[in-house]
């Protein structure tokens, strides 16, 4: 099923460009089966095509993931690690929407994950936050955000570490402002 844009209060279709001081791209991962670590992504690059259409939208995002930051050096340097990211040869994250759509009101991003090399489909669950008027005279800005779990062994990372001392299951969540491009 797809939405119509006008029942979206604002909707507005353009390019939209990720707004980091005000966007979060994090993690949580249960360490040692008893407690949650979390983590966040620094340098984060998503560009927003809303089109006439809503299931026409585009979703992209490219994280460096030696930008990692889990408030932990010693830890962060591990996870950039061969054993881990290997950001060395694996220098960035990627999703590329396949596509947008609605059920029972409930906004999904489909689409295509590169972690480590290793590309798989996900499913984003979608809150829209809505589209508005920004600082700036004229401006315009749209917040959404969005969640989905993976599981870092279908990505290749930490295979060599049991799934009890860190959970192969990764909650992704992302909090995403961005602002019209003129």
């Amino acid at each position: 099923m797809t939405a119509s844009t006008t029942e979206i209060p604002g909707y507005t279709a353009g390019t939209w460009t990720i707004d980091g001081t005000h966007s979060d791209v994090t993690f949580t991962v249960r360490h040692l089966g008893v407690s949650k670590v979390r983590g966040r992504f620094d340098q984060v690059e998503t560009t927003i095509v809303t089109a006439e259409n809503l299931s026409d939208s585009k979703v992209t995002t490219t994280i460096q993931a030696a930008s990692i930051d889990t408030n932990n050096e010693q830890r962060d340097a591990h996870v950039r690690s061969a054993e881990f990211l290997d950001v060395e040869q694996f220098p960035t994250i990627t999703f590329t929407s396949t596509g947008i759509r609605v059920e029972d009101g409930e906004y999904f991003i489909d689409g295509e994950l590169t972690i480590h090399g290793v590309t798989k489909p996900v499913t984003l669950a979608a809150d829209l936050g809505g589209f508005g008027d920004g600082m700036a005279p004229g401006s315009k800005v749209l917040g959404v955000s969005a969640s989905t779990e993976i599981s870092r062994g279908e990505f290749g990372v930490g295979g060599s570490l049991p799934a009890a001392v860190v959970s192969d299951k990764i909650k992704i969540e992302l909090d995403i402002e961005a602002g019209l491009q003129a």
